[in-house]
């Protein structure tokens, strides 16, 4: 074996791409999709893949695949491959997705996700699984198919579609994507979006029950709740209608102050809204500026021994009213922190709004690649903290930024060993050599640090 030496500003994720190609991760997408194009150079399941690594490499558009991916050999042989296509070619080959194609990576990730998730495994005997059910904005030019005026955060009169989310959000991770036009909302949606996540986790009579279904005032409708309680889900929901939640407010016999918000007050809802199935409801007054008042409504049929947890509070034997209703509003401010805050990540760690197709299908698989690359620095990063703390806690941006952007190099000694060089400078060099020598890698690899 010839001595071999090559750079990489990403040398980093070069590693993560050999410890994907240990999980087969993309052996399972070939198993599965089938893109109807012939192969010149590069296949088009390689093609698809070059747009993956881009993303994880932090490209914003695939454009970057040309300075980000195709100039590093590192990356490229880590990731599988002799060599990187053109931008272009990869631009084709996901305008040659279908229907069909889409259908086929969303079972390809299905089964990556049972593989290798911690929402897949969830132990319910031990405590109810938590889904946030969401829409977020997909801005778009005019032109592209499904796009539309609708509704996008401080973003008046603008055109795009909608991305429907279902995140299991303990353990962040993403179970479904699914695109629609820029009009359609929650209430619409979430039907069809928690059955794909039926699906995807196999939530099944027994599962349901101890599964939480945590959705904001878009998903408030009476249809839409009723069908909830119906499947026999727990949720935690906030009424979408402002006039009936007002009405409901009427009736709370004794306010409780927010010791956290101190203009915010909450009580039980004594004359309830019927349901399909019985529900506890909280009503919720909110002091303006004017001094009047704002007011919505929680509706739950979650015991108290799996409403604490959720609010990430203890356990109480006998909790008073009070502590019920804080326990609840804390549960649904946690959304914050839970489905918006990986709408956010995706959207600035991945770029996730700055790639955008005419085709349907193609956006479309942009989307689910962006999802695979979002559960896989997510699976990363709990490896990497099995063995470091410091990458507890990092999210998606930090992730990319600085995590899978260390530069080093690779060198080969013509005898079967690897040298991997990394720069001494970085403030994760250290840490991450330290995971990978301890239990990520082969131990044919070999560590150091230098001036890169």
């Amino acid at each position: 074996m010839n001595k071999y030496i090559a750079y990489s500003p990403h040398a980093s994720l070069s590693m993560m791409g050999l410890k994907l190609r240990q999980w087969h991760i993309w052996d399972i997408v070939e198993e599965h999709v089938r893109i109807a194009q012939k192969t010149v150079v590069y296949t088009p399941l390689e093609k698809l893949r070059f747009a993956m690594v881009n993303i994880l490499a932090g490209g914003q558009g695939l454009v970057e695949i040309n300075t980000r991916v195709r100039t590093d050999k590192m990356i490229v042989a880590a990731f599988g491959s002799a060599r990187c296509a053109e931008q272009s070619t990869v631009s084709e080959t996901i305008n040659a997705c279908t229907d069909e194609t889409v259908e086929q990576m969303q079972e390809a990730i299905r089964v990556i996700y049972q593989k290798k998730s911690q929402g897949s495994q969830h132990d319910y005997g031990q405590q109810g699984l938590l889904l946030d059910v969401d829409m977020t904005g997909m801005p778009a030019g005019r032109q592209g198919e499904g796009v539309t005026k609708g509704y996008f955060s401080n973003q008046k009169s603008r055109r795009g579609r909608q991305l429907g989310r279902v995140t299991a959000t303990q353990y962040d991770e993403i179970v479904v994507d699914q695109l629609f036009p820029g009009k359609r909302q929650l209430d619409k949606s979430l039907p069809g979006l928690v059955s794909a996540a039926e699906v995807v986790l196999a939530l099944d009579d027994q599962r349901r029950p101890r599964t939480i279904l945590r959705v904001d005032g878009g998903g408030g409708t009476d249809e839409d709740i009723n069908w909830m309680l119906q499947h026999g889900y727990r949720i935690l929901v906030k009424v979408r209608n402002w006039r009936r939640a007002a009405q409901l407010c009427q009736s709370v016999e004794t306010w409780y102050p927010d010791p956290k918000i101190p203009e915010r007050e909450v009580g039980f809802i004594t004359q309830p809204h019927e349901y399909a199935c019985p529900t506890r409801q909280i009503g919720i007054r909110t002091r303006k500026k004017d001094d009047t008042w704002s007011f919505h409504v929680l509706v739950l049929n979650l015991a108290d021994d799996s409403l604490f947890p959720i609010a990430r509070q203890p356990v109480r034997n006998q909790p008073t009213d009070r502590h019920v209703l804080l326990a609840a509003v804390y549960a649904y401010d946690l959304r914050s922190g839970g489905v918006e805050t990986i709408n956010r990540n995706a959207k600035q760690g991945l770029g996730l709004t700055r790639r955008n197709k005419k085709r349907w299908a193609a956006q479309m698989m942009l989307v689910l690649l962006a999802q695979l690359a979002y559960n896989l620095i997510v699976w990363f990063r709990l490896e990497l903290a099995a063995y470091s703390s410091d990458f507890d806690n990092l999210k998606t941006l930090r992730m990319v930024r600085d995590v899978l952007a260390i530069p080093g190099r690779f060198e080969t000694d013509g005898q079967g060993s690897t040298f991997v060089i990394l720069n001494k400078g970085h403030p994760k060099a250290i840490s991450f050599a330290k995971a990978f020598s301890q239990g990520l890698i082969h131990n044919d690899f070999v560590f150091t640090f230098g001036d890169i």
